[in-house]
């Protein structure tokens, strides 16, 4: 039985949509005080009503740093503190190499890869303070693990996201802070909603578990990352995907099946 965490008080960035609002929901069905932040205000909100009083929105771009250290403030003076720091805000727009700008790649770098350090930077006193502390990165398969054309940047940042926890583990770890991220698959957000059935079903068919994996499978991850339990575990992955990176060819699927 894990010990309760009613009470502490988590940072969720990208906390108004998809894997971030799971993770939002989810921490506050445990008793967590939740800051969901979003670039949009309203959205945010929207996620705080859905999870109780205990929760509130916060409007932030967190590629830049001034807005990262009021959304640490925000945080500490609504709860009295911060315990927790979900680094899950991300965009995963397509475009190959050759098509791919500058501007392109800086945007996805700093908004994937630069975020989660500016974040970090900016809750690091009030969990140096506590001389305790949690932070989960939402990292992803795609980069770490995996590729696929037109996401060379997103896979660099998603990459980056793990070379940054790991020494940050080590540089957090006599403070009593954890450093650890999830590697989602193939989640079913609003993202893949409009791809169509046939493209879904396709999907499906390269999992072993024949099916997407839902935002509670990656909240589920997160919240473990945050408990006492996890304690002892730091600068670690958790690869949530169904067994997705495991065949070693579309002709190991179809051993399984026949």
């Amino acid at each position: 039985m894990f010990k309760s965490l009613e009470g502490r008080t988590a940072i969720v960035t990208g906390g108004s949509k998809g894997i971030g609002r799971g993770i939002a929901k989810r921490f506050g069905e445990a008793g967590i005080n939740v800051l969901v932040v979003s670039r949009h205000l309203e959205e945010a909100e929207k996620v705080a009503k859905e999870i109780g009083d205990h929760a509130s929105g916060f409007q932030a771009d967190v590629s830049d740093p001034d807005a990262c250290e009021a959304m640490a403030k925000a945080a500490a003076d609504r709860y009295g503190g911060i315990d927790i720091l979900c680094a899950n805000a991300g965009i995963f727009p397509s475009a190959k190499l050759g098509e791919m700008t500058p501007q392109d790649f800086d945007f996805v770098m700093d908004t994937n890869l630069k975020s989660t350090f500016l974040c970090v930077s900016a809750v690091l006193p009030y969990l140096k303070q506590k001389k305790s502390g949690r932070i989960v990165i939402t990292s992803s398969i795609t980069g770490p693990i995996t590729g696929f054309p037109g996401w060379s940047h997103y896979g660099a940042s998603k990459a980056g996201q793990l070379g940054f926890m790991k020494t940050a583990a080590i540089e957090l770890a006599p403070n009593k802070i954890t450093v650890n991220a999830v590697l989602p698959g193939n989640i079913m957000t609003e993202g893949l909603a409009d791809t169509g059935e046939e493209y879904l079903e396709g999907m499906k068919a390269a999992i072993p578990l024949h099916e997407l994996g839902d935002v509670a499978d990656i909240a589920n991850a997160a919240l473990y990352f945050a408990s006492d339990e996890a304690s002892y575990v730091t600068g670690q992955t958790i690869v949530v995907d169904g067994g997705q990176v495991l065949p070693e060819s579309p002709e190991a699927l179809d051993e399984m099946d026949s």
